[in-house]
């Protein structure tokens, strides 16, 4: 059997910076080559980043796409890397947007895979099955291929896929098992969500078992947006077995020695042996719809004369997964968008707490500025927890009271009740906000995915920022990540903002659980509602108190206007406020009447 030494490339893209992400592609094609592998894949949409979203509609935007991948191919042979086969995502069109009602079907944007070779584009592949769920609009921007690409390479079939081809029964790994090849590449830019390393393992199972062909795996890491990639490229043989596997959050490149079965001599023994597959087992092989198309690269694989196994990465465990997300998702927020660093109010309380800690690990304690913003009402507690938080993490901190600023307004302005309340957490956003202005820092809101959920918040006050790392984080995950965080050795989060009651202390003895249930009661519920979708009745059933139930999604269901305009912070559940969750503001729809 051919032996085939491939390197999947995990490696971190940016959106629009198609300069350097070829750059990416030249320097990690290098270490691959260097390695002595015969193939490299890099992820889905390697060369514009992922996802494009409406850049994709702009011609300027494909065109250099398109262009750089044409010169990337130059590139690399001038690199000396020309015998090299190189897999890389970009995108692609063979005509104008496919946007409006009268666009014509297979007239449009690809979602594309090429393989580069000796200076050449010598073969290309469009994205099948198009994904229309959670945070995906793929059918709003591409159209579909249907033919799959057959690359013979070193004496072996390799079928070129992407992304969503993998998750969708039938379509290209089918026709991969019709076609009879011994290798199925499939690239992505699959997005993190707790445990979805699990969900991935025996998805790609299921493939190459219905493939017939061992399947490579490989997935983008870094952060776009709200979205955060975690890599967890790996390679699976046709019996299903896990060959190797790359870690979580890190860039890397995995390099293993596969021997493969020698493609067949024709097409009519292609077909032979298909047949006899499904002869075998006719269930695994539901019909494809898919036309094949062959290439064969005139190249001679040099022999290797060691070997190489990529090894399997241990899996981590939740908390670290989730602080790894966060980490990474903010980091890349911060350098991708120029940002040299970032402020944020330090309260004393776990919130602020804990999305400090996450900043200096992502950025470093140089780049964090934390501010205490005592009012009247702010305990010694928390003002000595906020200092003891600044001095095991090392940030910048700086003490601005609010009192006299509140006492300005309400000298000037007639103001009780709740009314005092919010004005303190807007005169705490007007500070954070102007010294953003004043030096620069991006400003980092604190409010975690329960207080988002019920509208406990001020908007335009503790809401205020341009990044929240806790949108997604329920208030019970905030606690678990704290207490997580301080084993890992320098403990930066004070015990005590771990387990005192959570409080806004924006009144006299003021606490969270005079407005909300214990979030142990609540948060179990907002996921009902939220990430599951479930109505009253099925939160009833589930055990919960009906008139907790009732309260509660009346909470959640006039806070939509406050989330609208809430800072996009990294998704890490299966369903995230924002891209995921699209309701109107204007909704009269009530759960049970």
């Amino acid at each position: 059997m051919p032996t085939l030494r491939i390197a999947l490339a995990q490696v971190n893209s940016t959106v629009g910076d198609i300069p350097g992400n070829v750059a990416a592609v030249r320097r990690w094609s290098q270490e691959a080559a260097a390695a002595g592998a015969h193939l490299v894949a890099f992820p889905e949409m390697m060369l514009t980043g992922y996802p494009i979203e409406d850049l994709v509609f702009r011609n300027s935007f494909v065109d250099a796409s398109r262009q750089a991948l044409a010169t990337l191919a130059a590139d690399l042979a001038a690199d000396g890397l020309g015998e090299l086969a190189v897999v890389v995502g970009y995108v692609d069109a063979d005509g104008p947007p496919a946007i409006s009602s009268d666009a014509v079907p297979g007239v449009g944007r690809r979602d594309a895979s090429a393989l580069l070779h000796r200076g050449a584009v010598v073969a290309t592949y469009y994205k099948h099955h198009l994904p229309n769920y959670g945070v995906f609009d793929e059918d709003r921007y591409f159209e579909p291929g249907d033919t799959l690409t057959v690359v013979r390479l070193g004496g072996v079939d390799v079928a070129l896929t992407v992304c969503e081809d993998i998750w969708q029964a039938g379509g290209p790994f089918t026709a991969a098992r019709r076609a009879g090849v011994g290798l199925v590449v499939n690239i992505n830019a699959s997005p993190y969500e707790l445990n979805k390393d699990d969900v991935r393992l025996a998805l790609v199972q299921r493939r190459a078992v219905e493939a017939g062909a061992t399947v490579a795996f490989v997935n983008m890491v870094g952060g776009q947006d709200e979205l955060v990639f975690d890599g967890d490229s790996m390679i699976v043989s046709a019996s299903g077995e896990l060959l190797a596997r790359t870690g979580q959050f890190t860039e890397e490149l995995l390099v293993h020695d596969l021997s493969l079965p020698a493609a067949p001599t024709s097409a009519a023994t292609a077909a032979a042996a298909a047949l006899a597959a499904l002869a075998e087992d006719p269930a695994v092989v539901p019909s494809d719809g898919m036309a094949i198309q062959r290439t064969t690269i005139d190249s001679d694989i040099a022999d290797v004369s060691d070997t190489r196994d990529g090894g399997v990465a241990e899996r981590i465990e939740d908390e670290a997964e989730i602080w790894s997300a966060l980490v990474l998702g903010l980091r890349d927020y911060v350098d991708k968008n120029r940002f040299r660093s970032v402020v944020l109010g330090l309260s004393g309380g776990i919130d602020s707490a804990v999305v400090a800690a996450i900043a200096v690990d992502a950025l470093g304690p140089e780049r964090v500025t934390g501010v205490s913003l005592p009012s009247g009402f702010s305990s010694g507690h928390s003002k000595d927890d906020a200092a003891d938080l600044a001095k095991r993490t090392g940030l910048d901190y700086r003490v601005e009271p609010i009192q006299p600023m509140v006492d300005a307004f309400l000298a000037n302005m007639s103001l009780s009740g709740l009314a005092v309340e919010n004005l303190q957490a807007r005169v705490r956003g007007v500070i954070l906000m102007a010294l953003s202005n004043q030096d620069g820092h991006l400003v980092l809101t604190t409010g975690n995915k329960s207080e988002l959920a019920v509208g406990y918040s001020t908007l335009y006050g503790d809401s205020v920022g341009g990044f929240n790392p806790l949108k997604d984080v329920p208030k019970t995950m905030v606690w678990n990540l704290a207490r997580w965080r301080n084993t890992q050795g320098d403990a930066p989060i004070p015990e005590n903002s771990i387990t005192k009651e959570p409080s806004a202390e924006l009144r006299p003895d003021q606490k969270d659980s005079d407005s909300l249930p214990d979030y142990a009661i609540l948060d179990p519920i907002i996921k009902g509602y939220v990430d599951h979708d479930l109505g009253r009745d099925e939160l009833i059933a589930a055990g919960n108190d009906a008139a907790l139930v009732d309260r509660t999604l009346r909470m959640i269901d006039l806070a939509e206007y406050k989330r609208r305009q809430s800072a996009p912070g990294t998704k890490i559940s299966g369903k995230a406020f924002g891209r995921d969750r699209r309701l109107p503001i204007t909704n009269l729809f009530r759960e049970g009447r």
